[in-house]
């Protein structure tokens, strides 16, 4: 639609560790046009080779960039960055994302960070910094940045993670005043931070945190356009808290919703571990800790309650998932791959078929497809929740039991 724009700002390029070759510019922006994405991250603009890449691809002014030669969405430039630093009696790990304000302020920042860590290392570059000296270094060369948490719910990552911190202002010191967005995570949904009430007041979004091109666009911001677009406006109705909603991953099917342990294949709600005292009924050693539980533990309202000026949100499983649901087919398959092409030219864009494509439109493609969407706008799914980094799986035609899927033990098993 003409009126909306679509952003995923947390991305990847090849140079960041796990990450696959295929991400160039070139892909990037061919998949982002497939899906709908109009604003998109450039990711990793602190590694040498990569800016480069992005220098020679392209162009623009006004802090929005595009392709030199062709059809291109926006792009904002986006990177990762992983503070490590002493506190207390031990280490913490904690991600950051950041969006600079155009190409010479990315500059400006990655000259300023140099001096915490070897950018070269990897596109998600480790800087030897507390997180309030990070974000005073990328105040500094660029007034007008965005710093906000990665994944801010992550056990081990995450600022709120089980070895993270219980606010921001915990987190981040004196620097918190610049810290005014949250990345909820794959793991964790806006309703579920609404729970936390020190959290009020912040832009609460996620980026799909892609490591490949199809992962682009599982989670994204759906903004107001407003005229053209400029890094300002961007920036303004990111912060401002101005933006018209977002489409999340169910929650369930992040990879630490649940408290768990991988190796023992042990799956347990909170107060399921809780009776456990967070202890693997297998193996004697503890659990990781899941979004959930961190949640459950910093909340000061129940289930449900809403903050004023909350903004609304809905929950999608990615559109290959749903087809491979909805027809039992694996989603990397001819037949997925068939269908999903057939149904992006029918609508424009996978968001196209997700945000405006009527039930009964899909319905009279593929009678289960239909199904399978209604189902998943509905939230009539049954989940098997992710656990200690093992992403859930869903069942859009609810055939089988949650909990008898995958191998995880439960608490009834014990």
């Amino acid at each position: 639609m003409a009126d909306r724009l679509i952003a995923d700002i947390h991305t990847h390029s090849r140079f960041a560790g796990a990450c696959s070759e295929s991400l160039t510019i070139k892909n990037m922006n061919s998949t982002a046009l497939t899906k709908g994405i109009d604003v998109i991250g450039t990711g990793d603009f602190t590694h040498p080779k990569w800016l480069a890449e992005i220098k020679e691809e392209l162009e623009g002014d006004s802090g929005i960039y595009s392709l030199k030669d062709g059809k291109s969405a926006s792009f904002v430039f986006s990177t990762e960055v992983c503070t490590i630093f002493t506190h207390g009696s031990g280490l913490k790990k904690i991600h950051h994302c950041i969006i600079a304000s155009d190409v010479s302020a990315a500059e400006s920042i990655n000259d300023s960070i140099s001096k915490m860590g070897n950018l070269s290392s990897d596109g998600r570059p480790i800087l030897s910094t507390s997180p309030a000296e990070m974000v005073e270094a990328v105040m500094g060369a660029d007034r007008k940045a965005i710093i906000f948490p990665a994944h801010a719910w992550t056990p081990w990552y995450g600022v709120f993670g089980t070895y993270g911190f219980n606010s921001i202002k915990e987190a981040y010191g004196d620097q918190a005043k610049h810290i005014k967005a949250i990345e909820t995570g794959l793991s964790s949904n806006p309703e579920m931070n609404w729970r936390v009430s020190k959290l009020d007041g912040y832009a609460l979004f996620s980026g799909s945190d892609a490591h490949s091109l199809p992962k682009l666009g599982r989670e994204v911001i759906v903004m107001n356009r407003e005229g053209s677009l400029t890094y300002d406006k961007f920036a303004s109705q990111l912060l401002g808290r101005r933006f018209a909603m977002t489409v999340e991953f169910y929650p369930e099917e992040g990879k630490y919703h649940y408290d768990g342990h991988r190796k023992c294949n042990v799956s347990l709600s909170p107060e399921a571990a809780r009776k456990f005292n967070g202890i693997c009924p297998v193996c004697r050693k503890r659990l990781t800790v899941g979004v959930l539980h961190r949640i459950e533990e910093l909340a000061d309202r129940k289930p449900g309650e809403k903050p004023s000026g909350a903004i609304p949100f809905i929950s999608a499983v990615p559109l290959q998932e749903v087809i491979s649901n909805a027809s039992g087919k694996s989603p990397g398959s001819e037949y997925v791959k068939k269908a999903y092409a057939g149904l992006v030219a029918a609508f424009g864009t996978e968001f196209g078929v997700f945000l405006d494509a009527g039930t009964e439109e899909i319905r009279r493609i593929d009678p289960k497809l239909g199904e399978a969407m209604d189902n998943m706008r509905n939230g009539k799914i049954n989940i098997t929740p992710g656990y200690d980094g093992v992403f859930g799986v869903v069942d859009l035609l609810n055939k089988m039991p949650a909990q008898k899927k995958g191998g995880q033990k439960s608490i009834s098993d014990f």
